[in-house]
């Protein structure tokens, strides 16, 4: 059997695998470890094995992954969420669809330090939600707001799935941050835009709000502070060169503890649950990476993407047609895999191919982090969708997924401005000179 008909039978297992629930983890690594071994023989695959985590566990600027969840898992406990729901609702106070727009707005500054979507999610359903259903709004629309505007955190730096991304190709972390501003900016933009649209549309679905005094609107931005202070030293930091991002996530980590305590948001106890949280979460997350590097070393070696990249270029498709291949490759892999394992499992593949047409891996891996997106609110499996089903049982998921449709249009309507103004991507970095 050939090596390249060994990786298409490693990846029919895999899927077979996980559609009989094994553990994408588990899967992963067993089938990479197999199909290498079924190559190279068993004494290389053990050693793939062996050689990979210790790589990886060691690896200093994955650090920046489990000090960024710190600092989300303090965040969430510190009572910011309802501080930036109630500054965005002062800004938007007075027109119609304001309460949406406020929730649009909060998860993605919450979401940008909190850096889990289905926490973002989580804590927007109990803060948002019942808010909009006191004044009114479709419930379908207002849990699809909540679900859509959940899943800006992987696009807004700083993002835990850019910096996995950045691992996983070898890409720039700050670079790629900043290629994520624009994006990540014009989608809330075009979130809000959606808001209006159905305000518009569907009056009942979205009543006016009374306004705020700007007495009030002052009071409530004050709570944004917060914000200002972990964006400083978690992004800005970065960009003034005055740390590294490892440096920078480990700084802001520690100035949310700071901050928590300071203003009596979070105990001794709460620290407790934050790092036992942390813990679990990048243990979780640190088992998928090492079972999908095992898995990618097994598909490298099949010289599958090498092949698949030369079979574009001779069979002479054009950029846009290979694209929207890849598209949809994420959009179908997004509505059972979850976003990191779509990320590890496909980059070997999609990065020589989008590169041999021109693009680069910083543009990619903002293009793959929008699909990322799509796929959270996409059925079968919008994990988000399920989060908020799970808080309010009393809205049947068929319409928290009809919730989330108009929000689905903005994210293809940004897909394609990413492929037809690549610049969106590469502007900033370039001002910036990164």
């Amino acid at each position: 059997m050939s090596n390249l008909a060994v990786g298409g039978l490693g990846v029919l297992v895999l899927l077979v695998a996980l559609f009989f629930r094994v553990p994408i983890a588990v899967a992963l690594t067993l089938v990479g470890a197999g199909g290498y071994a079924a190559i190279d023989g068993w004494r290389k695959a053990l050693a793939v094995l062996a050689s990979v985590p210790f790589e990886l566990a060691s690896a200093y600027s994955l650090s920046v992954v489990p000090l960024f969840i710190l600092m989300g898992a303090v965040a969430s406990r510190g009572n910011m969420a309802k501080e930036m729901f109630d500054a965005c609702n002062a800004l938007f106070s007075g027109v119609r669809g304001a309460l949406a727009n406020a929730t649009v707005g909060a998860c993605a500054l919450f979401g940008a330090i909190c850096g889990s979507s289905i926490a973002t999610a989580a804590t927007f359903s109990r803060v948002a939600i019942p808010e909009m259903r006191r004044h009114g709004y479709d419930p379908a629309f207002a849990a699809g707001a909540v679900a859509s505007a959940g899943t800006l955190d992987v696009l807004i730096p700083p993002s835990v799935l850019i910096a996995i991304y950045a691992l996983a190709a070898e890409q720039s972390l700050p670079k790629l941050y900043a290629a994520a501003f624009v994006p990540g900016f014009i989608l809330a933009g075009l979130y809000v835009l959606t808001v209006w649209t159905v305000a518009w549309l569907r009056p009942a679905w979205v009543p006016r709000v009374a306004g705020m005094r700007l007495r009030e609107r002052l009071r409530a931005a004050t709570g944004m502070w917060k914000l200002v202070v972990l964006f400083f030293f978690a992004l800005f930091g970065i960009y003034l060169g005055w740390f590294s991002p490892t440096e920078a996530a480990a700084v802001a980590a520690l100035a949310a503890i700071v901050i928590a305590f300071a203003t009596r948001a979070m105990g001794w106890g709460g620290l407790g649950s934050a790092l036992l949280e942390s813990v679990h979460t990048t243990a979780a997350l640190f088992f998928v990476v090492i079972g999908a590097f095992v898995f990618s070393r097994f598909i490298v070696l099949t010289q599958f993407p090498s092949d698949l990249a030369r079979w574009v270029k001779e069979a002479g498709l054009s950029p846009v047609s290979v694209l929207l291949a890849v598209m949809m490759l994420y959009f179908v892999l997004g509505t059972f895999l979850d976003e990191v394992s779509t990320i590890l499992v496909t980059v070997p593949v999609t990065l020589p191919l989008v590169t041999g047409i021109g693009y680069d891996g910083i543009w990619l891996g903002i293009f793959i982090t929008v699909m990322c997106t799509i796929g959270l609110i996409s059925p079968p499996t919008g994990m988000t969708v399920f989060v908020i089903q799970a808080q309010h049982p009393e809205i049947p998921v068929a319409k928290i997924y009809l919730g989330t449709l108009p929000f689905l249009v903005a994210d293809f309507v940004l897909v394609g401005l990413l492929i037809a103004f690549p610049s969106l991507v590469s502007w900033l970095p370039a001002v910036l000179k990164i």
